[in-house]
């Protein structure tokens, strides 16, 4: 097993998972700390190290507020640790490699996790990497800067760089996959074979990633898990990318709640203190989410999918039974254009918001001709539970990365074996860009078919 790798800024050691078959390197610096003058900057060069850094624990999470603290539905799930440590200084990835040797060149995943631009870390349980690296994938998982810390946007920002105005963390996103490409071998990876990937919020940042072609050379599939989130009738404040010009207002606002006059004694301010203040800010203002700056994000990504305007690379995309459900208001659906099948039938009042997304975009896929595959699929096997949450935002993460052993809710072997399947179906599109194929148990897996005609509705896969 690779227990050390050298990388461009040092050696790194990693410790056997719980199957010793696979090696964990936890907390990568991969970036500069984005502290003191590095706060609201582009990323910044991270220094080289002498001798082996021991990368044995996560890095602290992005700033945010303190996960575990309640008793809504994600922190039963996910956000258990009220203790879990918490710092600016978070540009750190970790890295699930089950190679032998530098040269096996196995198949990459760069994971993005959710949490609406504003909570969200890699050491959620559900992300643990291990069972995706026994299919021999590379699994890296990187944080970025969250809310104010990453989307903070100020007319003085955008005059002292006016290459790098706001997204602040989506530029981390940028510079972990660079990192990823140059460094990956030294785990066994190999840099022509990248999967982007995420969830939500994380989804979106796949969209807005791939939405830069400074960065098509490196993506060959991508995964946009509950990520294709508009709704056509209702405006939205953290999803759907506003241009830079309406965020300043916002800023500006914000430098007045945190009691300073410019940006630059604003760096000075202590990130707890600004976290603290933004918990109340955005009570009655909006929160800091990506924006178009017309430099590195120049347009709404779903925007450029629905167009065919993205890298024409394999996507497989999806949705669960019952998130985001709203509602049509009356009389909106003979003044909208809607494609969705969803709108075909009269009388329905409610939609799956992310349903009708993904339906979207794989009619575009369809119309503009593209020719690389896309798969898409429905979450619906009803979650177990005395809350009853259905197939709640989320919940289809245990079954993807195969990790529901460490979920409190009461699953039999159904689910079990489903989440068995679908993590098969997963590593076999990193590998190929088809989730066809054989399984882990070497059994050939049901076909999952490619959108093909004018309903590609009727190719989604449904996992009961």
């Amino acid at each position: 097993m690779i227990r050390t790798a050298v990388t461009k800024n040092g050696v790194v050691r990693g410790l056997a998972a719980d199957d010793p078959r696979v090696t964990v390197y936890r907390g990568i610096p991969f970036a500069a700390p984005p502290t003191g003058k590095n706060r609201w900057r582009a990323p910044q060069p991270c220094e080289n190290w002498e001798g082996v850094r021991d990368c044995f624990e996560f890095g602290p999470i992005s700033m945010q507020d303190q996960p575990g603290l309640g008793n809504d539905i994600y922190c039963r799930e996910f956000h258990v640790d009220p203790d879990i440590v918490m710092s600016e200084d978070c540009l750190y990835l970790n890295v699930w490699s089950g190679a032998k040797s530098t040269d096996e060149k196995l198949p990459v995943l760069v994971w993005i996790y959710g949490g609406a631009f504003q909570w969200g870390y890699t050491a959620e349980m559900e992300f643990n990497g291990e069972r995706l690296a026994r299919h021999d994938v590379i699994v890296v998982s990187m944080a970025y800067r969250l809310g104010p810390f990453g989307f903070f946007a100020h007319r003085e920002l955008t005059g002292q760089d006016s290459d790098h105005p706001s997204n602040f963390g989506l530029l981390d996103i940028q510079a972990a996959l660079k990192w990823v490409h140059s460094n990956i071998a030294a785990f066994g990876g190999d840099p022509d074979n990248i999967t982007l990937a995420g969830q939500s919020a994380g989804g979106v940042s796949v969209l807005f990633t791939l939405s830069s072609p400074e960065n098509a050379h490196i993506i060959k599939k991508a995964s946009v898990f509950s990520g294709l989130i508009r709704n056509p009738f209702l405006p939205d404040d953290i999803i759907d990318p506003k241009p830079i010009e309406e965020v300043y207002e916002n800023g500006a606002e914000f430098l007045k709640a945190l009691g300073v006059s410019s940006v630059d004694e604003a760096r000075a301010v202590d990130a707890f203190t600004i976290r603290d203040v933004y918990f109340d800010y955005v009570k009655n203002h909006l929160r800091f989410v990506p924006c178009i700056d017309h430099v590195y994000i120049k347009e709404d990504p779903v925007d450029l999918l629905n167009r065919g305007a993205l890298p024409d690379i394999p996507l497989l995309t999806g949705y669960t039974k019952d998130e985001f459900i709203d509602f049509v208001p009356s009389g909106s659906v003979k003044d909208i254009k809607i494609r969705s099948e969803i709108f075909k039938k009269s009388g329905r009042d409610a939609f799956n918001v992310v349903a009708n997304c993904v339906r979207n975009a794989a009619y575009s896929h369809r119309a503009c001709g593209l020719n690389a595959p896309m798969y898409t699929y429905r979450f619906s096997p009803d979650i177990p539970g005395d809350d009853r949450p259905g197939d709640f935002h989320s919940c289809d993460l245990w079954f993807f990365f195969e990790t529901i052993q460490k979920c409190y809710r009461p699953y039999t072997g159904k689910h079990y074996e489903l989440a068995r399947r679908m993590c098969d179906y997963w590593t076999n599109f990193i590998r190929t860009g088809d989730p066809n194929g054989k399984g882990y148990d070497g059994n050939t897996l049901p076909v999952w078919n490619c959108i093909s005609d004018e309903d590609p509705s009727k190719d989604e896969m449904i996992f009961l």
